[in-house]
């Protein structure tokens, strides 16, 4: 008798044995095929946004005429600094550039203030209205920025009149006049509220206890605690505006103020257009976001885990 339930139980360990073992192959092949289906989804994406990036390497250093040989040229038999030369001596790409950078890095320092204490006082704060106002101002996502441009023009230009503020302070073809509109950032406000809101109550509480107005609550306890979402939207602005053009194009009628996405667009000649130089310029245009973008990489990272965490 024991000796059968031995047997039996001997059998079953081998049969379920055997069960584990088809199951483990299964689910193996079950999550390489997964995997690989994700690397190559992930591939593509990679290829369609790197590959005009790449492709533009080779145009920049050759002159417009080979662009059209057949068959085409990936890697340039004779390399050329030519275009580059000539974007430098012909055009007024450095200006371009310094214009860009002014327009990026004070847009992306308005909108850090103006979205972090919009997105405290929806938070922390209470006033009448304010459910309204914030669904007013997410609502603002949806218009088109077509939409606005001509009111945003007509104002930028009424405030040019105006006296002690006017030109060339804030106006049309001026630096305050090309940045305060970009100044803040209705999805930066939403982010900023959501983000201190999962800070504990708690702080905010003892604060006001021990008679902290707002204002010190906000510079001592809430800005320490929020620099991942201040990085990540720091980020996301300077990127935006970098490659910022339809205001621009709007708010400038020069070089003076002109910015590298209008000035690039205007390298499009009426008849001829010299490709080589606008590759060149495209390409020099992306080497400074590129490196901005992975210098901070880490620091992204760790604020998008850190609110993830939060979360």
């Amino acid at each position: 008798m024991t000796a059968g339930v031995q047997l039996q139980a001997s059998s079953d360990f081998e049969q379920d044995r055997a069960e584990y073992e088809k199951e483990s192959r299964r689910y193996r092949l079950t999550r390489r095929i997964r995997a690989a289906g994700a690397y190559t989804i992930l591939t593509i994406f990679v290829l369609m946004a790197v590959g005009p990036v790449i492709y533009l390497i080779s145009p920049a250093f050759r002159d417009s005429v080979s662009l059209f040989a057949y068959p085409p040229q990936w890697i340039p038999r004779n390399p050329s600094l030519e275009n580059i030369r000539f974007l430098f001596t012909h055009t007024g790409y450095a200006r371009w550039a310094f214009n860009t950078i002014v327009l990026a890095f004070g847009a992306t320092i308005l909108t850090l203030i103006t979205n972090t204490l919009a997105g405290y006082a929806f938070a922390r704060l209470s006033f009448p209205g304010k459910k309204v106002i914030f669904f007013a101002v997410l609502a603002t996502l949806m218009v088109p920025v077509a939409a606005v441009l001509a009111p945003t023009y007509l104002l930028v230009r009424e405030i040019g009149t105006w006296p002690i503020i006017g030109k060339p302070i804030i106006g049309l073809d001026t630096y305050g006049g090309l940045i305060l509109p970009l100044s803040v950032s209705p999805l930066g406000v939403f982010m900023m509220r959501q983000f201190i809101q999962t800070l504990p109550a708690g702080l905010y509480e003892a604060a006001k206890l021990d008679g902290a107005s707002d204002w010190r609550i906000l510079r001592k306890i809430v800005l320490p605690l929020i620099k991942p979402a201040l990085v990540v939207l720091a980020i996301f602005v300077f990127m935006m505006q970098w490659a910022q053009f339809l205001w621009p194009l709007v708010a400038t009628s020069g070089d003076k103020y002109r910015v590298l996405t209008v000035g690039i667009a205007s390298l499009n000649g009426q008849f001829v257009t010299n490709w080589g130089v606008m590759a060149a310029a495209a390409l020099l245009t992306l080497i400074p976001v590129t490196i901005v973008f992975l210098f901070f990489q880490k620091w992204f990272v760790q604020a998008s885990m850190a609110g993830a965490l939060k979360q």
